[in-house]
């Protein structure tokens, strides 16, 4: 979401959380002290009627306001600065920029910049970009072209070079993107939980929809062209451990997961894995540390993408003032998914 679409309503929000990473993103002009603040300053909560949210700094001093001295808006910290032109350098390059010449470019160590950017993204400068081109593929085959003209369009060298660089990733082809899983074998089966019938389905990767009060119907929908096979043997095992993620919440880090998203959506997804049981975080902290502050929308839009109830908690993400918000199977699962994992914190 662009700054201009914040309501001021959710700014003051962010305010009184003094939610950091909205730092930069506007700034909160005090008017009957003269002065404006980052959304984290850490001074006393003023009055809502004395408060005007500006932009940018400028904009604030075009008003009279002068810089808070306690937090120092007018300023952006070095670490913020290298990560935001690395996003810009690998956004603009169709190929991979070494972590050697993101360092040159930002002043940093390769070791240190690798961490700070991991930090802040979720991922390394490479898997983002990978992640990057593997968006622009998929949009490039959903557009008509045919697989290789996409693949050469997203910025690769050629067909080999993409199923190399994601063959330990995807469990589905790259045709299979626009074509409804054509190509691929997704075993699935609907079990009994003590939260209703979960519907579990997996390619030979590994999960590709968890989700509750469905069934094949729903995987027709989604895989119209997969050939899809009621689970047998094998599959039995992966799903008991499913089955008891479901009904002990937080401890499925071990089960393979098969899912595809957009760049944006994949940081967002391994932002909520990184999530520890029992706590939760706001659309807003999500989109952060997923790379775009300004984009809590898109972040919630990530959420309710989600193929994996439960193995990608997306039900560890409340709105700003602690409320639950929305859930895909219901508040009421999802207010349970959490009880339980705070019980057994």
């Amino acid at each position: 979401m662009e700054p201009q679409h914040l309501s001021d309503d959710q700014r003051w929000q962010i305010a009184l959380a003094k939610d950091r990473n909205f730092d930069g993103v506007f700034v909160t002009g005090v008017h009957s002290t003269g002065i404006y603040c980052r959304p984290s300053c850490p001074a006393r909560k003023p009055l809502r009627k004395n408060v005007v949210f500006y932009p940018t700094c400028a904009a604030a001093e075009a008003a009279g306001l002068r810089p808070c001295k306690r937090c120092t808006p007018e300023t952006i910290a070095p670490d913020e600065q290298a990560v935001l032109r690395c996003l810009d350098v690998l956004r603009r390059s169709e190929t991979l920029v070494s972590l050697g010449k993101l360092g040159v470019i930002t002043g940093y160590s390769p070791t240190h910049l690798q961490r700070v950017f991991k930090r802040a993204v979720g991922l390394s400068p490479a898997a983002y970009h990978r992640a990057l081109r593997r968006e622009r593929a998929s949009e490039a085959l959903s557009s008509g072209l045919n697989v290789t003209d996409a693949l050469y369009s997203a910025g690769y060298s050629g067909p080999s070079r993409f199923y190399d660089e994601n063959k330990d990733r995807l469990g589905m082809t790259a045709s299979a993107w626009s074509n409804g899983g054509r190509g691929a074998v997704i075993r699935y089966k609907v079990a009994d939980t003590s939260l209703g019938p979960m519907l579990v389905a997996a390619t030979d990767k590994g999960v590709c929809r968890l989700s509750f009060a469905e069934d094949r119907k729903e995987l027709e929908k989604r895989f119209p062209n997969a050939e899809l096979v009621e689970g047998g043997a094998e599959f039995s095992k992966m799903l008991a451990d499913v089955v008891a993620a479901v009904e002990q919440p937080g401890h499925a880090p071990h089960i393979p997961l098969d899912v595809k998203g957009t760049a944006f959506q994949e940081a967002v997804w391994e932002q909520l894995r990184q999530i520890p049981p029992g706590e939760t975080r706001s659309y807003a902290e999500i989109a952060a540390a997923a790379g775009n502050p300004k984009a809590v929308r898109a972040a919630g839009s990530a959420n309710g993408a989600n193929s994996v109830a439960v193995l990608i908690p997306c039900h560890r993400v409340v709105r700003s003032d602690g409320s639950l918000g929305g859930y895909a199977y219901g508040t009421e699962i999802k207010q349970e998914l959490l009880k339980r994992e705070q019980s057994d914190g």
